[in-house]
């Protein structure tokens, strides 16, 4: 028996729910062999939980990498990727891996904090990865760093900022509205450089919903890897994340993860595809 094998460049949350832990989880759900490149280690402070990011030595992560492409990668997934020159690091190591599956979550701030973890890592992003992606996972904020746009509130701001995006050198973009987007119902957007799509699930009563970013881009990843076109990663990664996330739990009175394995345990929520040409945002 053979697995397609996924590697993540990423951080480690030591909590569980989000990084490379949430990657791994998820790609063993998909039936892929994950693999590990560990960028910085973030940790909590068990009183606030606020968060602390601790970088590991670059020699140390181009080891890391080293040893998994040598194995011959099916798909990457990047993450908290915490300078410019880790980008460069992960950008160089996508070249070098000569893999066609590449998703990019591009991770610019840690949950509960506003503020990007460096300014410049933005233009770094859309230099060194966005050229690579297939396709790249942005939330509302970070989809409108890349464009270099405001931070879209609307569906049609999201088309072009999507838009720009894939201007920019991405195959395809998924924008993550979620509750936030002025919709009535949880939404993301994408856009596969030809055609728009709304992914729609009702709002779940949840706050326990901590990974699901990087839940929904691992799925991409290990759907690409296990051989699915670009918008059937895309929407079979949806159904995966809109059951995690429905049933989230609480870790401990700070933070709930997403349940990585509900898809394959329970029933999937609805999800909805349509394409934007007949919505009416």
């Amino acid at each position: 028996m053979t697995l397609h094998k996924t590697l993540t460049i990423a951080g480690s949350d030591t909590s569980g729910g989000a990084g490379m832990q949430a990657d791994l989880k998820t790609f063993q759900e998909h039936g892929t062999y994950g693999m590990v490149a560990l960028t910085v280690v973030v940790t909590m402070d068990p009183t606030t939980w606020s968060h602390k990011v601790t970088p590991l030595p670059t020699d140390l992560l181009k080891a890391q990498i080293d040893t998994a492409i040598s194995t011959g990668i099916d798909a990457i997934k990047t993450g908290m990727l915490a300078s410019e020159e880790i980008i460069q690091i992960a950008s160089d190591a996508i070249q070098r891996a000569n893999t066609k599956h590449v998703v990019i979550d591009p991770v610019m701030v840690c949950k509960g904090d506003d503020e990007v973890l460096n300014p410049g890592n933005t233009k770094a992003m859309i230099e060194h990865l966005l050229p690579y992606a297939t396709v790249t996972t942005p939330n509302l904020f970070e989809a409108g760093q890349l464009a270099e746009m405001p931070t879209p509130k609307t569906v049609d701001d999201v088309k072009a900022v999507a838009k720009e995006i894939v201007a920019r050198g991405a195959k395809a973009v998924v924008v993550k509205g979620g509750k936030k987007l002025q919709h009535d119902k949880a939404v993301d957007v994408f856009y596969n450089g030809q055609d728009f799509y709304l992914l729609e699930t009702e709002k779940f009563d949840t706050v326990w919903n901590h990974g699901a970013g990087c839940t929904f881009a691992a799925a991409i990843t290990a759907n690409l890897a296990n051989g699915l076109s670009i918008n059937d990663a895309v929407f079979a990664a949806k159904e995966f994340v809109a059951a995690a996330i429905q049933h989230g739990w609480a870790l401990n009175d700070f933070v709930g993860p997403v349940m990585h394995g509900a898809k394959n345990r329970f029933d999937a929520p609805a999800v909805t595809i349509t394409k934007l040409d007949t919505v009416t945002a």
